[in-house]
């Protein structure tokens, strides 16, 4: 019966690492965003014995990993049993640039990911981007605007762009172009309202060819994000922006 019991507690899932810390000299704290539960914390021995069936060094922001976990419903942090590569993200580790890009996109989905239930095709929208990033070749200064955009879609607030002109407003609040200026102060204006429909123009396959100055890419991802704590509970700033935002000057 407890044999029974602990393979009841067991599951395989998909996993995306977001962040990883030291707890003590032997654990270490992972949060991961799993296909099967949402986001998770979990706790790993530091082991590097050839043994181990959990390799510390396989979890790196972004790393998309296959996992066997033991969950206990009233648990906050429960306990990894077996990880392996779902893919290999060899670029994203090793490419300065996109490692940048990854640790930014970490902390943002970690933000997002904290208040939602499970959801499959989320899971999926996250885990094809990453594999999109480790084998961009151009359009990289693009990514994390792409990617954050079209993030709205599974959340159930992506903008209304059907009634788009020259010259018309963003409402953030509402998520739609108007051509009057909004009775509150969560707007864009015309000019940036431009650049924002520019963005939704943007996909992974021609965002290349977009070709934006250093302070409208700032302007851009700073109103997304605003965009976002509109619509999100507790959003807050992004420790990481601001690495991200040297990186492309």
């Amino acid at each position: 019966m407890w044999l029974n019991q602990i393979r009841d507690m067991l599951h395989k899932t998909r996993g995306i690492v977001l962040h990883s810390v030291g707890y003590s000299d032997t654990y270490s704290i992972i949060h991961v965003y799993t296909e099967e539960f949402g986001k998770v914390t979990y706790l790993t021995a530091k082991s590097k014995g050839k043994k181990t069936k959990v390799n510390k060094s396989l979890f790196y922001p972004l790393s998309v990993l296959d996992l066997e976990v033991e969950h206990l419903n009233l648990r906050d942090i429960h306990r990894i049993k077996e990880a392996k590569p779902h893919f290999l993200s060899t670029n994203i580790l090793f490419d300065p640039v996109k490692s940048s890009i990854s640790i930014f996109l970490a902390e943002f989905i970690s933000k997002v990911a904290k208040d939602i239930q499970p959801n499959p095709l989320l899971f999926n929208y996250i885990c094809d981007s990453i594999r999109v990033l480790d084998l961009l070749e151009r359009g990289t200064a693009n990514f994390h605007l792409v990617f954050i955009f079209r993030m709205s879609r599974f959340l159930g607030f992506y903008p209304d762009m059907a009634e788009y002109n020259n010259g018309m407003f963003f409402d953030l609040q509402n998520g739609e172009f108007v051509n009057y200026k909004p009775p509150h102060p969560y707007f864009l204006n015309p000019d940036d309202s431009g650049i924002f429909a520019l963005l939704m123009r943007m996909d992974y396959s021609n965002m290349h060819s977009f070709k934006l100055v250093h302070t409208d890419r700032i302007n851009v991802i700073n109103k997304v994000l605003e965009y976002y704590r509109l619509h999100l509970s507790d959003f807050p700033e992004l420790k990481s922006l601001d690495v991200l935002q040297n990186l492309f000057a």
